[in-house]
């Protein structure tokens, strides 16, 4: 009986995996049957006192000096069988860059491809430095990987495209579940640190990347006694591209010496994409295999550097004159994101992001918009709601982890109307892509559902950016739209930030937020690429030392609604995992889950504010009527609902309750 339960659990488990659509969740969040108790206020716990441990933090391991040398020579001798120069960064696990190398006669720059029509938006068809597109494969691998699970950049290819799994066979399948990630971890992201090149801040992470997530294939994480400490990033064949067929092989050289430099730091076999299985798909990690390598393993750093080539710098990552530097180790103060204290956090087993000399970063607080909402979120209230998307998590079965059944692990933010941070807390083996992501889907979420919305937008010096507004007006037909009416969840956003609408029905419109499909590929989505292009521009001018002055650590070009802040400060994200919150009908902020697959994201945001409202009274989900889904829309005739969340099937560790999020 015992294996019964444990298989229908795992077969539940791989049914769900990453996925989010309309058929791979269990309950939207508006649905009328009563709650299960294990979604109620009566399963969770930890808004009061100190709470047993559910996690264990990562040993304390960090790259060395001998270490990077390593990693580069066998890159680069690779790269010299292949007679494929290249650029190889290394960073660690928060995203410092350790190390840049350019080999003699690598490309200087490479080429982001152009839409299939051939036109170009947004950063389609740029150039971009070979050192900025090594640096961001890197941080790729080092930030979507974790303790339970390695992912390369060929693994985010496959998740962030139009149709998933992407092949030209699968036109009529749905985006991919993190479909809009890579435009995340931004140069202009207020929450990313920025190089320093002395004090005590040198190491604080998590850092930015020049050009967001990497879907190009040559980005690996990097494992030291089987923990994650960082990654690899290799660009020599001139694209800065994706893989629009996974079912294939490839034989990409960047690959193969980003996979070479790895030997002696491979991730864990168990843990590696193709072991995890989203929506019944395998993931992809690699194309290259190290059977098919060239013998690298005696590769020396000593006939490494200058024979093949000299250590690099690019202003805003490196120092002046290029060197290395070991790594730091994640979860130690010096790192950036560390333990936190029982005074930051009444969880003994939660990390919270730190200034290096011991400050929390994000303290719990009160929101700063009483004077636009009446009543903002009280201190109080924002640790209770923390406190209990924190006791979801702590229960909930991951779906991106290996071993089945492991806890997922996730970073929540909360923050009030306008933006401002109320709290940020996370598991201690969280993937760090996820603090940014879920700062973004909060104000995503409390951006789009605030009454100003529309007026923000059609503020914003962008002409490509206002006219996403009567666009999407006249999509909805509601010339009322954006001004506060419905409460949009991450979910709902995402429906309608997608090339079709209904998501995966060749042949619909495109969402209102998307470009049309014939426009589209990873590095233009719509509104969500629209917002940051300016950013990215300035930063690349800045990063080439074409412009003096960097971009500024806000991204987009909305109205300030405080001095100097506005409410998209680190851009917008268009897929699952956040929700806005309600006192009565009057909205006053946002909670965002990211780390695990998006139905367990959405289902800790959903239940965190569920649970939390319940706790601390009087606060919580938006009210029913308000929810995007209980909107439809009409398209081609037929009528479309949006969705709000979807909570996935055997959700929760130690109990068969389903349908969690029901009636909530």
């Amino acid at each position: 009986m015992r294996r019964v339960v444990h298989a229908i659990a795992a077969a539940a488990l791989l049914l769900s995996a990453c996925g989010g659509g309309s058929g791979s969740s269990g309950a939207s969040g508006s649905s009328s049957s009563s709650a299960s108790s294990s979604g109620g206020s009566s399963g969770s716990s930890g808004s009061g006192g100190a709470v047993a441990s559910a996690f264990t933090a990562p040993a304390l391991e960090s790259l060395t000096t001998p270490d990077l040398e390593r990693v580069i020579a066998q890159s680069a001798a690779q790269a010299s069988t292949d007679g494929k120069p290249a650029v190889i960064a290394v960073v660690d696990r928060v995203g410092n860059v350790l190390a840049l190398f350019r080999m003699t006669g690598a490309p200087a720059t490479a080429l982001i491809p152009s839409a299939p029509d051939a036109s170009n938006s947004d950063a389609q068809g740029l150039t971009v430095p070979g050192e900025a597109a090594a640096i961001a494969k890197a941080i790729t691998g080092a930030y979507l990987s974790s303790g339970g699970n390695a992912f390369s950049s060929r693994t985010a290819s496959m998740i962030v495209q139009t149709h998933f799994p992407p092949a030209p066979s699968t036109a009529g399948l749905e985006s991919g579940p993190l479909y809009g990630v890579q435009f995340s971890q931004l140069p202009c992201s207020d929450l990313a640190a920025r190089y320093a090149a002395f004090g005590s801040d040198a190491l604080i992470g998590p850092k930015r990347s020049p050009l967001g997530l990497a879907a190009d294939p040559g980005g690996f994480p990097l494992y030291k006694n089987g923990v994650l400490v960082g990654g690899i990033g290799v660009i020599g064949d001139g694209s800065y591209g994706f893989d629009a067929n996974v079912l294939d092989i490839d034989s990409d050289s960047d690959e193969r010496a980003a996979l070479a430099g790895t030997i002696g730091f491979e991730a864990p076999a168990s843990i590696r994409a193709d072991q995890i299985t989203v929506d019944g798909t395998s993931l992809r990690y690699s194309d290259a295999s190290y059977g098919g390598l060239a013998s690298v393993a005696g590769a020396s750093y000593a006939a490494t550097n200058p024979a093949k080539g000299t250590l690099v710098a690019l202003i805003g990552y490196t120092g002046s004159a290029g060197a290395i530097r070991a790594g730091t180790a994640y979860g130690s103060e010096v790192s950036g994101v560390r333990a936190a204290t029982l005074s930051d956090f009444a969880r003994s087993d939660a990390f919270v992001l730190s200034d290096g000399s011991g400050a929390n970063r994000y303290p719990v607080r009160a929101g700063s918009d009483a004077a636009d909402v009446g009543a903002a979120l009280s201190a109080v209230e924002a640790r209770t709601i923390l406190s209990e998307a924190f006791a979801v998590m702590s229960k909930a079965r991951a779906q991106i982890r290996r071993p089945l059944d492991s806890r997922a692990e996730v970073t929540i933010s909360l923050v009030d109307t306008r933006g401002v941070v109320l709290g940020i807390v996370r598991s201690p083996d969280a993937p760090l892509f996820g603090i940014d992501v879920s700062l973004q889907k909060a104000r995503t979420a409390a951006f789009f559902s605030h009454g100003n919305a529309g007026a923000e937008l059609l503020a914003d010096p962008s002409a490509d950016v206002k006219a996403f507004v009567p666009g999407f007006r006249a999509f909805l037909g509601d010339p009322a739209a954006l001004t506060g009416t419905v409460a949009y969840s991450n979910r709902a956003i995402g429906n309608l930030a997608r090339p079709y609408f209904p998501d995966g029905e060749v042949g619909r419109p495109n969402g209102p937020f998307s470009r049309p499909i014939a426009k589209l590929n990873p590095f233009s989505t719509g509104l969500q690429s629209a917002l940051v292009l300016t950013n990215l521009a300035q930063h690349l001018a800045y990063a080439t030392g074409a412009s003096g002055s960097d971009t500024a650590k806000r991204c987009t070009f909305l109205p300030d609604v405080a001095a100097g802040q506005n409410r998209l400060q680190n851009g917008i994200q268009i897929f699952p995992g956040s929700v806005p919150l309600y006192r009565g009908t009057v909205l006053i902020g946002a909670i965002g889950v990211s780390g695990d697959g998006i139905d367990q994201d959405d289902m800790i945001s959903f239940l965190g504010a569920n649970n939390g409202g319940l706790a601390a009274g009087g606060i919580g989900n938006a009210p029913l009527a308000k929810r995007a889904d209980t909107f439809t829309i009409t398209v081609g005739g037929s009528s479309v609902r949006l969705r709000y969340v979807n909570c996935p099937f055997a959700p929760f560790i130690g109990t068969s309750s389903q349908n969690v999020c029901q009636g909530l």
